[in-house]
């Protein structure tokens, strides 16, 4: 594991998510540094997706900022990829009638220069840009193991493929940063090794990670730090030692009540919410 130093990729301040009268996100201070592969876990309902929406545009924050490489970040999620900003969902997003490679090439027009005359005209800017696309997709397939499907429609692949085609298509973007939510979800114990694999070999290849998820031994084999929220604010972060040992995340995931923690209506009133605002973001689209 590698624990960096520095400035910070990524920092959010003081990000506060409120729907109506129902705060799901509250006052959350959280960095990625380069180099770092980040947790971010909590118990349902503790506002994980929510900070995530706020980080990558989806949502803006009630309060506090969100800097990407110093800069803060526009609340509009193409440029927050353009940024260098990549994520994933946590229901996978593909598009199911087109092939796998075509799936990943959706995924380079952040890195794409050529305009509408060009496209128009497909003059040989047009034509380079296209094959330079269609290499880097390649590439891409072949490291994620999809190297032999490119030609398959999305939706006909295995369930533990597909995520790892999310995956490959938001590499595409180029990201220094990827964002991943709940990517090992329904997935047998096979699958979950290869995707922590994967993960490993993309820091590797200097893209810092933030990734949510409920599987704690996936979290504590690749995270270097990790951050705990419960309903919607920061209750431990540390190393995933520090992280083990703290009877509150114990207390947390098992339900024991502790003090200051949310009972179940206060829990499910924040997925109810989340839920609403992602069906509303969905009809916006």
């Amino acid at each position: 594991m590698t624990t960096m130093t520095g400035t910070p990729l990524l920092a959010a301040t003081g990000v506060t998510m409120r729907f109506g009268g129902l705060t799901a996100v509250r006052s959350v201070d959280l960095t990625v540094r380069p180099g770092q592969i980040v947790g971010l876990i909590g118990p349902n309902g503790a506002g994980k997706t929510t900070l995530f929406n706020c980080l990558t545009g989806l949502y803006t924050p009630t309060e506090g900022t969100v800097t990407y490489r110093g800069r803060t970040l526009p609340p509009k999620p193409h440029l927050v990829a353009q940024a260098g900003i990549s994520r994933t969902f946590q229901n996978i997003r593909l598009f199911a009638n087109m092939t796998v490679l075509e799936n990943v090439l959706v995924g380079r027009h952040t890195r794409t220069r050529e305009g509408l005359l060009s496209a128009l005209v497909r003059g040989p800017a047009f034509h380079r840009a296209e094959a330079a696309s269609a290499q880097r997709a390649t590439e891409l397939l072949a490291f994620t193991g999809l190297a032999a499907k490119s030609g398959h429609l999305a939706r006909n692949l295995p369930y533990g493929e597909q995520r790892r085609l999310e995956i490959a298509r938001a590499l595409a973007g180029e990201p220094g940063l990827l964002l991943l939510d709940e990517p090992t979800a329904g997935m047998n114990p096979q699958e979950t090794r290869a995707t922590e694999e994967l993960v490993l070999a993309i820091r590797d290849r200097g893209t810092a990670v933030l990734v949510i998820e409920h599987d704690m031994r996936f979290i504590f084999n690749l995270c270097d730090r990790v951050t705990v929220l419960v309903q919607g604010e920061k209750l431990v972060e540390g190393t995933t030692e520090t992280v083990q040992r703290d009877e509150r995340v114990v207390a947390a995931y098992l339900g024991t009540p502790f003090e200051g923690a949310p009972g179940q209506e206060e829990v499910a009133e924040v997925e109810a919410a989340e839920e609403a605002a992602a069906e509303s973001e969905g009809q916006g689209r």
